[in-house]
Protein backbone atom coordinates (compact mmCIF):
# COMPACT_ATOMS: atom_id res chain seq x y z
CA UNK A 1 0.00 0.00 0.00
CA UNK A 2 1.32 3.43 -0.94
CA UNK A 3 2.08 6.18 1.54
CA UNK A 4 -1.08 7.98 0.39
CA UNK A 5 -3.16 5.34 2.16
CA UNK A 6 -0.80 4.06 4.83
CA UNK A 7 -2.67 5.78 7.64
CA UNK A 8 -6.30 4.97 6.92
CA UNK A 9 -6.30 2.30 4.22
CA UNK A 10 -9.05 2.02 1.62
CA UNK A 11 -12.79 2.08 2.32
CA UNK A 12 -14.41 -1.34 2.38
CA UNK A 13 -16.78 -0.67 -0.53
CA UNK A 14 -14.95 -0.55 -3.88
CA UNK A 15 -15.61 2.21 -6.37
CA UNK A 16 -15.25 -0.29 -9.23
CA UNK A 17 -16.32 -3.91 -8.99
CA UNK A 18 -15.99 -6.35 -11.88
CA UNK A 19 -17.32 -9.88 -11.51
CA UNK A 20 -16.65 -12.66 -14.04
CA UNK A 21 -16.46 -10.26 -16.98
CA UNK A 22 -16.25 -11.96 -20.36
CA UNK A 23 -15.95 -10.55 -23.87
CA UNK A 24 -15.41 -12.13 -27.28
CA UNK A 25 -14.78 -10.70 -30.73
CA UNK A 26 -15.83 -12.82 -33.71
CA UNK A 27 -15.73 -15.98 -31.64
CA UNK A 28 -12.35 -15.24 -30.03
CA UNK A 29 -12.59 -14.92 -26.25
CA UNK A 30 -10.70 -11.78 -25.22
CA UNK A 31 -11.75 -11.56 -21.57
CA UNK A 32 -12.15 -14.84 -19.71
CA UNK A 33 -13.88 -14.09 -16.44
CA UNK A 34 -12.13 -11.01 -15.04
CA UNK A 35 -12.74 -10.30 -11.34
CA UNK A 36 -11.42 -7.02 -9.95
CA UNK A 37 -12.15 -4.48 -7.24
CA UNK A 38 -10.74 -0.94 -7.27
CA UNK A 39 -11.17 1.19 -4.17
CA UNK A 40 -11.60 4.94 -3.94
CA UNK A 41 -8.29 6.72 -4.19
CA UNK A 42 -6.50 3.59 -5.39
CA UNK A 43 -4.16 3.53 -8.39
CA UNK A 44 -4.24 0.19 -10.19
CA UNK A 45 -1.84 -0.50 -13.05
CA UNK A 46 -2.80 -3.16 -15.58
CA UNK A 47 0.17 -4.67 -17.37
CA UNK A 48 0.71 -7.58 -19.66
CA UNK A 49 1.52 -8.44 -23.29
CA UNK A 50 -0.13 -6.60 -26.15
CA UNK A 51 -3.42 -8.25 -27.05
CA UNK A 52 -3.97 -9.65 -23.56
CA UNK A 53 -7.29 -7.81 -23.03
CA UNK A 54 -6.20 -4.83 -20.93
CA UNK A 55 -7.64 -2.14 -23.19
CA UNK A 56 -10.79 -4.14 -23.81
CA UNK A 57 -11.37 -4.36 -20.07
CA UNK A 58 -11.01 -0.58 -19.71
CA UNK A 59 -13.47 -0.03 -22.53
CA UNK A 60 -15.92 -2.42 -20.88
CA UNK A 61 -15.84 -0.41 -17.66
CA UNK A 62 -17.27 2.68 -19.35
CA UNK A 63 -19.31 0.65 -21.85
CA UNK A 64 -17.43 1.59 -24.98
CA UNK A 65 -17.54 -2.18 -25.41
CA UNK A 66 -20.51 -4.34 -24.46
CA UNK A 67 -19.67 -7.20 -22.13
CA UNK A 68 -20.88 -10.69 -23.01
CA UNK A 69 -21.05 -11.97 -19.46
CA UNK A 70 -20.54 -10.90 -15.86
CA UNK A 71 -21.24 -7.49 -14.36
CA UNK A 72 -19.42 -4.23 -13.69
CA UNK A 73 -20.44 -1.67 -11.09
CA UNK A 74 -19.04 1.85 -10.74
CA UNK A 75 -19.98 3.59 -7.49
CA UNK A 76 -22.82 1.12 -7.03
CA UNK A 77 -24.30 1.61 -10.52
CA UNK A 78 -24.52 -1.45 -12.75
CA UNK A 79 -22.81 -0.27 -15.94
CA UNK A 80 -24.80 -0.57 -19.15
CA UNK A 81 -27.64 -2.60 -17.72
CA UNK A 82 -30.59 -2.58 -15.39
CA UNK A 83 -31.24 -5.64 -13.22
CA UNK A 84 -34.94 -6.51 -13.24
CA UNK A 85 -35.53 -9.51 -11.04
CA UNK A 86 -32.22 -11.10 -11.94
CA UNK A 87 -32.54 -10.43 -15.68
CA UNK A 88 -30.30 -7.82 -17.29
CA UNK A 89 -31.84 -5.26 -19.62
CA UNK A 90 -29.63 -3.02 -21.74
CA UNK A 91 -29.82 0.68 -20.89
CA UNK A 92 -30.69 3.26 -23.49
CA UNK A 93 -27.84 5.22 -25.06
CA UNK A 94 -28.92 8.29 -23.11
CA UNK A 95 -28.72 6.50 -19.75
CA UNK A 96 -25.34 4.99 -20.63
CA UNK A 97 -24.05 8.43 -21.58
CA UNK A 98 -25.16 9.67 -18.16
CA UNK A 99 -23.16 6.88 -16.51
CA UNK A 100 -20.06 7.80 -18.51
CA UNK A 101 -20.13 11.39 -17.24
CA UNK A 102 -18.48 10.26 -14.02
CA UNK A 103 -15.68 8.40 -15.81
CA UNK A 104 -12.79 10.19 -17.50
CA UNK A 105 -10.77 8.35 -20.11
CA UNK A 106 -7.50 9.20 -21.85
CA UNK A 107 -6.57 7.21 -24.92
CA UNK A 108 -3.29 6.50 -26.70
CA UNK A 109 -4.27 9.13 -29.24
CA UNK A 110 -5.30 12.50 -27.94
CA UNK A 111 -8.56 12.95 -29.91
CA UNK A 112 -8.59 16.73 -29.50
CA UNK A 113 -10.76 18.91 -31.72
CA UNK A 114 -8.18 20.31 -34.16
CA UNK A 115 -10.26 23.39 -35.02
CA UNK A 116 -10.71 24.42 -31.38
CA UNK A 117 -8.22 26.07 -29.05
CA UNK A 118 -6.90 24.37 -25.94
CA UNK A 119 -9.40 26.27 -23.79
CA UNK A 120 -12.29 25.45 -26.13
CA UNK A 121 -11.36 21.75 -26.06
CA UNK A 122 -11.49 21.71 -22.27
CA UNK A 123 -14.77 23.64 -21.84
CA UNK A 124 -16.72 21.80 -24.56
CA UNK A 125 -17.98 18.83 -22.51
CA UNK A 126 -18.90 20.73 -19.30
CA UNK A 127 -20.92 23.23 -21.32
CA UNK A 128 -22.59 20.78 -23.71
CA UNK A 129 -23.10 17.81 -21.38
CA UNK A 130 -23.44 19.32 -17.92
CA UNK A 131 -24.88 22.69 -18.90
CA UNK A 132 -22.13 24.66 -17.16
CA UNK A 133 -22.11 28.34 -18.03
CA UNK A 134 -19.23 29.54 -20.19
CA UNK A 135 -17.70 31.80 -17.49
CA UNK A 136 -17.76 28.92 -14.96
CA UNK A 137 -16.39 26.44 -17.48
CA UNK A 138 -13.59 28.78 -18.51
CA UNK A 139 -12.59 29.53 -14.92
CA UNK A 140 -12.44 25.80 -14.10
CA UNK A 141 -10.59 25.05 -17.35
CA UNK A 142 -7.91 27.63 -16.63
CA UNK A 143 -7.33 26.09 -13.20
CA UNK A 144 -7.01 22.65 -14.79
CA UNK A 145 -4.60 23.93 -17.42
CA UNK A 146 -2.47 25.39 -14.64
CA UNK A 147 -2.63 22.02 -12.90
CA UNK A 148 -1.26 20.20 -15.96
CA UNK A 149 1.37 22.85 -16.64
CA UNK A 150 -0.32 24.50 -19.62
CA UNK A 151 -1.66 27.67 -18.08
CA UNK A 152 0.10 29.69 -20.79
CA UNK A 153 -1.48 27.78 -23.71
CA UNK A 154 -5.25 28.47 -23.60
CA UNK A 155 -5.27 30.11 -27.04
CA UNK A 156 -3.04 27.56 -28.78
CA UNK A 157 -4.41 25.02 -31.23
CA UNK A 158 -3.53 21.30 -30.99
CA UNK A 159 -1.31 21.44 -34.06
CA UNK A 160 0.84 24.04 -32.28
CA UNK A 161 1.52 21.71 -29.34
CA UNK A 162 3.88 18.79 -28.80
CA UNK A 163 2.46 15.33 -28.30
CA UNK A 164 3.08 15.53 -24.56
CA UNK A 165 1.27 18.86 -24.37
CA UNK A 166 -1.66 17.49 -26.35
CA UNK A 167 -1.96 14.53 -23.99
CA UNK A 168 -1.94 16.88 -21.01
CA UNK A 169 -4.76 18.86 -22.64
CA UNK A 170 -6.64 15.57 -23.05
CA UNK A 171 -6.16 14.87 -19.34
CA UNK A 172 -7.41 18.36 -18.45
CA UNK A 173 -10.42 17.83 -20.72
CA UNK A 174 -11.29 14.58 -18.95
CA UNK A 175 -10.85 16.21 -15.52
CA UNK A 176 -13.17 19.07 -16.53
CA UNK A 177 -16.10 16.69 -16.08
CA UNK A 178 -15.08 16.17 -12.43
CA UNK A 179 -14.91 12.37 -12.77
CA UNK A 180 -14.99 9.87 -9.94
CA UNK A 181 -12.68 7.57 -11.90
CA UNK A 182 -9.93 8.09 -14.48
CA UNK A 183 -9.05 5.42 -17.03
CA UNK A 184 -5.74 5.69 -18.89
CA UNK A 185 -5.11 3.50 -21.93
CA UNK A 186 -1.35 3.58 -22.55
CA UNK A 187 -1.32 7.41 -22.44
CA UNK A 188 2.39 7.68 -23.25
CA UNK A 189 2.73 5.02 -25.95
CA UNK A 190 2.29 7.49 -28.83
CA UNK A 191 4.81 9.97 -27.42
CA UNK A 192 8.44 10.52 -28.26
CA UNK A 193 10.68 9.34 -25.39
CA UNK A 194 11.56 12.81 -24.11
CA UNK A 195 7.86 13.73 -23.74
CA UNK A 196 6.80 10.75 -21.63
CA UNK A 197 7.96 12.22 -18.32
CA UNK A 198 5.80 15.33 -18.50
CA UNK A 199 2.61 13.25 -18.88
CA UNK A 200 3.60 10.81 -16.13
CA UNK A 201 4.24 13.77 -13.81
CA UNK A 202 0.65 14.94 -14.27
CA UNK A 203 -0.57 11.43 -13.53
CA UNK A 204 1.60 11.27 -10.39
CA UNK A 205 0.09 14.56 -9.25
CA UNK A 206 -3.43 13.18 -9.80
CA UNK A 207 -2.57 10.13 -7.71
CA UNK A 208 -1.26 12.38 -4.92
CA UNK A 209 -4.55 14.29 -4.99
CA UNK A 210 -6.43 11.03 -4.41
CA UNK A 211 -7.87 10.40 -7.87
CA UNK A 212 -8.99 6.82 -8.43
CA UNK A 213 -7.12 5.58 -11.49
CA UNK A 214 -6.89 2.44 -13.59
CA UNK A 215 -3.87 2.68 -15.87
CA UNK A 216 -2.87 0.43 -18.75
CA UNK A 217 0.82 1.09 -19.26
CA UNK A 218 4.18 -0.45 -20.04
CA UNK A 219 5.93 2.21 -17.95
CA UNK A 220 7.14 -0.04 -15.16
CA UNK A 221 8.91 2.81 -13.38
CA UNK A 222 5.57 4.61 -13.03
CA UNK A 223 3.96 1.39 -11.78
CA UNK A 224 6.65 0.90 -9.13
CA UNK A 225 6.44 4.47 -7.91
CA UNK A 226 2.74 5.33 -8.10
CA UNK A 227 0.63 2.16 -8.19
CA UNK A 228 -1.01 0.77 -5.10
CA UNK A 229 -1.56 -2.49 -6.93
CA UNK A 230 -0.30 -4.06 -10.14
CA UNK A 231 -2.49 -6.54 -12.02
CA UNK A 232 -0.84 -8.73 -14.64
CA UNK A 233 -3.24 -9.85 -17.36
CA UNK A 234 -2.39 -12.42 -20.01
CA UNK A 235 -4.65 -14.12 -22.56
CA UNK A 236 -7.73 -12.45 -21.09
CA UNK A 237 -7.24 -13.60 -17.50
CA UNK A 238 -5.71 -12.17 -14.32
CA UNK A 239 -2.51 -14.15 -13.81
CA UNK A 240 -1.03 -12.31 -10.85
CA UNK A 241 -1.70 -9.21 -8.76
CA UNK A 242 -0.29 -7.49 -5.71
CA UNK A 243 1.67 -4.48 -4.47
CA UNK A 244 4.33 -3.28 -6.93
CA UNK A 245 7.25 -4.50 -4.83
CA UNK A 246 5.73 -7.98 -4.81
CA UNK A 247 4.30 -8.25 -8.32
CA UNK A 248 7.18 -6.49 -10.06
CA UNK A 249 10.01 -7.25 -7.65
CA UNK A 250 9.25 -10.87 -6.84
CA UNK A 251 6.70 -12.24 -9.34
CA UNK A 252 5.47 -15.74 -8.66
CA UNK A 253 4.18 -16.74 -12.08
CA UNK A 254 6.47 -17.65 -14.95
CA UNK A 255 4.41 -15.60 -17.44
CA UNK A 256 4.85 -12.51 -15.27
CA UNK A 257 8.59 -13.08 -14.99
CA UNK A 258 8.93 -13.49 -18.76
CA UNK A 259 6.95 -10.30 -19.40
CA UNK A 260 8.98 -8.26 -16.92
CA UNK A 261 12.23 -9.53 -18.38
CA UNK A 262 11.13 -8.24 -21.77
CA UNK A 263 10.03 -4.94 -20.20
CA UNK A 264 13.48 -4.48 -18.65
CA UNK A 265 15.06 -4.86 -22.06
CA UNK A 266 12.62 -2.36 -23.54
CA UNK A 267 13.23 0.08 -20.68
CA UNK A 268 16.96 -0.12 -21.40
CA UNK A 269 16.31 0.67 -25.06
CA UNK A 270 13.92 3.46 -24.00
CA UNK A 271 16.62 4.97 -21.77
CA UNK A 272 19.10 4.87 -24.62
CA UNK A 273 16.61 6.65 -26.87
CA UNK A 274 16.00 9.36 -24.26
CA UNK A 275 19.72 9.99 -23.79
CA UNK A 276 20.41 10.12 -27.49
CA UNK A 277 17.41 12.36 -28.15
CA UNK A 278 18.19 14.82 -25.38
CA UNK A 279 21.98 14.94 -25.64
CA UNK A 280 22.51 14.01 -29.27
CA UNK A 281 25.13 11.54 -28.15
CA UNK A 282 25.41 8.26 -26.30
CA UNK A 283 28.24 9.50 -24.08
CA UNK A 284 25.87 10.26 -21.19
CA UNK A 285 24.41 6.77 -21.16
CA UNK A 286 26.25 5.81 -18.00
CA UNK A 287 24.24 8.43 -16.11
CA UNK A 288 20.96 6.65 -16.80
CA UNK A 289 19.91 4.68 -13.73
CA UNK A 290 18.10 1.40 -13.54
CA UNK A 291 20.03 -0.49 -16.21
CA UNK A 292 21.52 -3.78 -15.17
CA UNK A 293 24.94 -4.89 -16.39
CA UNK A 294 23.51 -7.22 -19.00
CA UNK A 295 21.39 -4.52 -20.61
CA UNK A 296 23.98 -1.72 -20.52
CA UNK A 297 25.35 -1.36 -24.05
CA UNK A 298 28.83 -0.49 -25.08
CA UNK A 299 29.39 3.01 -26.50
CA UNK A 300 29.41 1.52 -30.00
CA UNK A 301 26.11 -0.28 -29.42
CA UNK A 302 24.53 2.80 -27.85
CA UNK A 303 25.50 4.87 -30.87
CA UNK A 304 23.98 2.30 -33.21
CA UNK A 305 27.31 0.98 -34.48
CA UNK A 306 28.13 -2.70 -34.64
CA UNK A 307 31.38 -3.50 -32.81
CA UNK A 308 34.05 -5.10 -34.89
CA UNK A 309 34.68 -8.78 -34.37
Amino acid sequence: MSQRHAATGFPDEPLVRAVNVTKAFHGTEVLKGIDMDVHRGEVVVLCGPSGSGKTTFLRCINQLETIDGGRIWVDGDLMGYEDRGGTLHRLTDKRMAAQRRDIGMCFQRFNLFPHKTVLENVIEAPMQVKGTSRPQAEAAARELLDQVGLGDKPSAYPAQLSGGQQQRVAIARALAMDPKLMLFDEPTSALDPELVGEVLKVMRDLATRGMTMIVVTHEMGFAREVADRVVFIDAGAVVEEGPPDQCLGNPQHQRTRAFLSRMRREEAAHARAVVQTVTGTADALGAVGGLDDESTPSPDEAAGRHPTT
